[in-house]
Order: C-alpha cells, then structure tokens, then sequence
C-alpha cells in the first residue's frame, strides 16, 4: 500500500485546485499491478470539475484496464494532508467497476492511513 499510496502523494502535486484550494491525489491499482494515477481539476463552473479518484479510474479504463484491485485517495488544504473520502459521485462511479470487495485508502502519509472496502462506503449501490 505504501507504494500507491506514494503514488497518489506525487499525483496531488499535480492538482488544479485554485477555488477550494483543496489538493487531492489517487492511485488505483489495477489487479495486473499496473497503476494509474489522477489529481483533481477544478473549474469556475463547478459543476465541470473533475475528481482525482475519477480522473485516475477513467485513465485506467481509457488505456483498457477493468479490473481493479485498490484505490489510494491522499488531499487538504496546502501542505495539510486530511483523510480525503471519496464524494459520493466517485463512490457511485468506482461501483460501476469495482466489486464490494475493492479497497479504498484514504492517507495522510504512507504511515498514516485507513483502509476500507467500497461495500463498507457505499452499501446500497445503484446498479443495472
């Protein structure tokens, strides 16, 4: 976890969050072990921003990957590093691809994080 973890650390650099000023960084793993990452991407128009956990599972799909293992979830204001749940837009859109089963990180650092499935966030997923 370590490792995607770090990965989700350096892809929060990368976050374009002039508004909130809120920085997020994910990691998803896929189960071939590639790792895909994304930060998040504000807009004036609210509505047109685009998660970290979204951007990195959609960079993952576009490059083919459908099975995945776990997501890293890192962000917070500044240099601040809060436990950055993922919103309910991202929940709902991980359940498209991801299994009760799948592992959510939220971290502050590689040492401190917590571990969750996506049964446990979102029990009553919609789903077709």
């Amino acid at each position: 976890m370590k490792e995607l973890i770090s990965a989700a650390l350096e892809a929060r650099k990368n976050s374009y969050s002039p508004y909130s000023g809120y920085s997020v960084g994910a990691a998803v793993l896929c189960k071939d072990g590639s790792i895909f990452t994304g930060c998040n991407i504000e807009n004036a128009s609210y509505g047109a921003t685009m998660c970290a956990e979204r951007t990195a599972l959609f960079s993952a799909v576009a490059a083919g990957h459908r099975d995945f293992e776990a997501i890293a979830i890192v962000g917070g204001k500044a240099d601040e590093t809060d436990l950055p749940y993922p919103c309910g837009i991202c929940r709902q859109v991980l359940s498209e691809f991801c299994g009760r089963d799948f592992r959510v990180i939220v971290a502050r650092s590689t040492h401190d994080f917590e571990e969750h499935t996506l049964g446990d966030l979102l029990p009553y997923s919609f789903s077709l």
